[in-house]
């Protein structure tokens, strides 16, 4: 029996995680008169590339905020290493509430199998949750697949003949793939790409065969150039309510990635919360939740405590999947 939808808005991030929404909340919001001002323009590195739904997300809510504050938000492409790269920017910026980082699910993961510079909890000042990415497996509206299970007996008939992209090594999109690979017994070749501007125009050209990643196929797919063969959702979508999930055919593999900004770590409290209460701010602009909608996002809330916790949390508890993938070392 299928699934029935549910409401992408209503969604919870992750079931495992509920116990961190009690997590202790914020000091009253400023006013006006004691909010926090920049002196000078906020730089916000996003971690992919210009032009996908991340990059649109930030300037969207960059631009708002900006006239919050009273300072331009300028938005920077740090591209690549799984969207660990903006970040990392960090790590050379003073904490006086000039640079932030959007800050992606994959910081809290590739410090377990990839020796970096910085620790993804101790090093940052967690600020906001903003939203968190819907999944898929999807293809050219002319492939030769037309069901999940066509893509699934190539991949068994022909192991790693066939190819498929996302964010990045070891990003969610990756780690996903493994799963399914290992639950199905198929093998594909991964190609990493610096964002989902770049892994859609690959597909498009022809460069690979099929997208295991976030929504940024989602245009794509309502003006007929791609086909989504399965959602790797708890559910079916509304959007889509006749793709099925893969979990409804016995696949027990779920997409998820949240992501938020941080600040380099000892932001001061004062500069925290005006920077949360600005982005909450522009977060009300009803054009946010048309732009999510188009790219089939859900809303991510998360006030300082809450985001760090389900950071700390994360971090401590993902490495046996990672171990499982073979991208960390038992």
């Amino acid at each position: 029996m299928s699934s029935p939808p549910i409401d992408l808005r209503r969604r919870s991030v992750s079931a495992g995680l509920a116990s961190l929404l009690a997590a202790p909340g914020l000091a009253t919001a400023q006013t006006p008169a004691t909010r926090w001002k920049p002196e000078r323009p906020i730089t916000l590195y996003n971690p992919f590339a210009v032009g996908g739904i991340t990059d649109m997300h930030l300037r969207f809510m960059g631009e708002r905020v900006g006239r919050i504050l009273g300072q331009p938000v300028l938005v920077e492409a740090r591209a690549g290493a799984a969207g660990t790269l903006a970040p990392a920017a960090l790590m050379a910026t003073k904490s006086d509430g000039h640079s932030l980082a959007c800050y992606t699910i994959n910081s809290l993961r590739y410090p377990h199998y990839q020796p970096v510079n910085w620790h993804p909890i101790k090093d940052f000042s967690f600020i906001t949750g903003l939203s968190s990415y819907t999944f898929a497996l999807v293809v050219r509206a002319d492939s030769p697949w037309k069901t999940v299970d066509d893509l699934f007996a190539a991949g068994k008939a022909e192991p790693e003949k066939y190819t498929y992209g996302t964010s990045g090594i070891g990003g969610s999109g990756h780690l996903m793939m493994i799963e399914i690979e290992q639950l199905i017994g198929a093998r594909y070749t991964h190609i990493p790409y610096k964002g989902g501007a770049e892994w859609m125009q690959a597909l498009l050209a022809g460069q690979i065969n099929f997208l295991a990643d976030a929504s940024q196929w989602g245009p794509f797919v309502d003006d007929g150039r791609c086909r989504i063969l399965a959602m790797v959702t708890e559910q079916r979508l509304p959007k889509y309510p006749n793709v099925p999930t893969l979990k409804e055919r016995g696949i027990n593999a779920i997409g998820q990635s949240p992501y938020g900004l941080v600040g380099p770590k000892d932001l001061p409290p004062a500069i925290v919360q005006s920077l949360y209460d600005a982005f909450e701010e522009a977060g009300k602009d009803p054009g946010l939740q048309q732009l999510l909608d188009r790219y089939i996002q859900v809303p991510w809330k998360k006030n300082p405590s809450e985001y760090k916790a389900f950071a700390e949390q994360y971090f401590n508890s993902v490495r046996p999947m990672l171990v499982k993938a073979g991208l960390a070392k038992a």
